[in-house]
């Protein structure tokens, strides 16, 4: 037995009061505890314990020797904790992009949070609504809107971002306000268009619990959200997007909601990572933390929601 393991054993002894108790705690034999004793009262010169056949108490060298072993003891434990903490603690670059208003609206005003939690890590933030090729660009996780179409990509579903259909009241007045998704014909929308794809995204109505895609004509077309709302904002027709996004522009009565009986299903947005590599423990916290955000913001997510 060496000496740190006697130590714990005499302090043990100590506040057990007994050889055998302290020795069962310990999952040793009594005679090895009573011989370490006795070892290490040999090799300090003093006697530390007193023995009775009902209890073992402490001599005066015994109580003094105990309060400082007391003091190493739980020093020890103390460093052995924090080591421990630190080897689990993640560290190191963690390179992100994310969607622009994601960034700005949803993740950034809560980062300092990330940042108390995990000190050791540094954030390298990208925003924009640019196809990223994580590998070649070095990025480690992106959060983006829509389906995941790329399947070298590991996804994350974070949230069902509810979504609004709305127009400008200048325009409801020339065009009408439409009352079912099959009036949508004799409407018109801002067209909205992936940078990366030449494809015009429909929009989406649960229809007796169904989802229906609708393709309207369009005399505009952008590629960035700020553009979408602000045409919406000067008539050029209908949009469909994430309620959050023009929270104030409703409220303020510069755009009204329509079709609030068929509601859209719903915009998913997934952590993305390569699947062909382990994600660090870095990249892992980052999803569980910002999973937690989303579901704060638009609540949590069922557990069918969560199935791959």
């Amino acid at each position: 037995m060496d000496r740190f393991d006697s130590l714990r054993l005499f302090v043990r002894i100590v506040e057990q009061g007994s050889f055998t108790r302290a020795a069962a705690d310990l999952s040793i034999p009594r005679a090895t505890a009573t011989h370490a004793i006795k070892a290490l009262e040999e090799r300090l010169g003093a006697r530390l314990l007193e023995r009775t056949t009902r209890k073992v108490t402490a001599t005066l060298d015994g109580q003094q020797y105990y309060q400082r072993c007391q003091r190493i003891l739980a020093e020890l434990e103390a460093a052995d904790e924090d080591v421990a903490r630190r080897a689990r603690e993640p560290e190191g670059t963690l390179r992100l992009d994310l969607h622009g208003s994601h960034a700005s609206r949803i993740v950034l005003p809560h980062i300092d949070s990330f940042q108390r939690l995990y000190p050791r890590i540094h954030l390298v933030v990208g925003s924009g609504d640019r196809l990223v090729d994580l590998v070649a660009e070095g990025v480690d996780c992106v959060v983006r809107s829509g389906m995941p179409e790329d399947s070298s990509l590991s996804a994350r579903l974070l949230a069902l971002i509810p979504e609004v259909t709305c127009a400008s009241p200048d325009y409801l007045q020339r065009y009408g306000r439409p009352q079912h998704p099959d009036e949508l014909a004799a409407h018109l929308a801002v067209g909205f268009f992936a940078r990366h794809q030449d494809r015009r995204y429909p929009f989406e109505f649960l229809v007796d619990g169904v989802v229906r895609r609708v393709e309207l004509a369009s005399r505009i077309d952008v590629n960035d959200a700020d553009s979408y709302v602000a045409c919406a904002l000067r008539g050029c027709g209908l949009i469909q997007l994430p309620r959050y996004r023009v929270e104030r522009e409703l409220a303020n009565g510069e755009l009204v909601e329509v079709l609030a009986g068929y509601p859209s299903p719903g915009l998913p947005v997934h952590a993305l990572y390569p699947r062909h590599r382990q994600p660090s423990r870095r990249v892992r916290v980052f999803i569980d933390w910002v999973s937690v955000i989303y579901a704060e913001r638009f609540g949590p997510l069922d557990r069918h929601q969560l199935q791959p």
